[in-house]
């Protein structure tokens, strides 16, 4: 009887994202039409008692992180907080959170102790005019890079045109190089 060794199943992938989203800082959220978008952002982990997913958080708005408009369905990019490079892909739901919800003061309290530089009344200002959101990932689906052959991620060289001008400016007494002369 020859039984092959099973093949490593690798680390949870659910466990894999909360401590990616943890430890990490920010993430990229891509946008289906408007590319990625580097954020900072709160991770919080599920609760089994209140039957709440695990959820990033994330706020947008005048005075804080740029984020276009979100559509339901979009795609949570994680790096490694040791080399920095991609670590998961994973699609998430998003979904907005009303001001003043008990949900949204959650986030809110949640989001308020890590956002950097905060002036005055932050939860006032979020409340008044941010977009508070939680991020779904669906754990099913959590993509991780297998190699080279996947690609790194990075966005590919786009041509740019000359680094120097054609012709050079006029200069009084003619440029540096031109006036040395050598003892020979």
């Amino acid at each position: 009887m020859t039984d092959a060794p099973a093949e490593p199943s690798g680390p949870d992938p659910a466990r894999l994202l909360g401590e990616a989203a943890t430890k990490s800082g920010m993430l990229w959220v891509r946008v289906p039409g408007a590319g990625d978008h580097a954020v900072w952002h709160v991770w919080r982990p599920a609760d089994e008692d209140a039957d709440r997913p695990a959820a990033v958080l994330v706020v947008s708005g005048p005075g804080e992180q740029h984020l276009p408009w979100l559509p339901a369905d979009v795609v949570l990019v994680l790096r490694s907080k040791d080399s920095g490079g991609r670590l998961l892909t994973v699609p998430a739901v998003a979904a907005e959170l009303e001001p003043g919800s008990a949900e949204w003061q959650e986030a809110v309290d949640l989001l308020r102790p890590v956002r950097l530089n905060a002036t005055g009344d932050v939860e006032g200002r979020w409340r008044e005019s941010a977009t508070v959101h939680a991020l779904v990932p669906d754990t099913a689906a959590v993509a991780r890079p297998t190699g080279d052959a996947e690609g790194s991620g990075a966005a590919p060289v786009r041509p740019a045109g000359p680094a120097t001008a054609r012709w050079r400016p006029w200069h009084l007494r003619g440029r540096a190089g031109g006036r040395r002369r050598t003892a020979g």
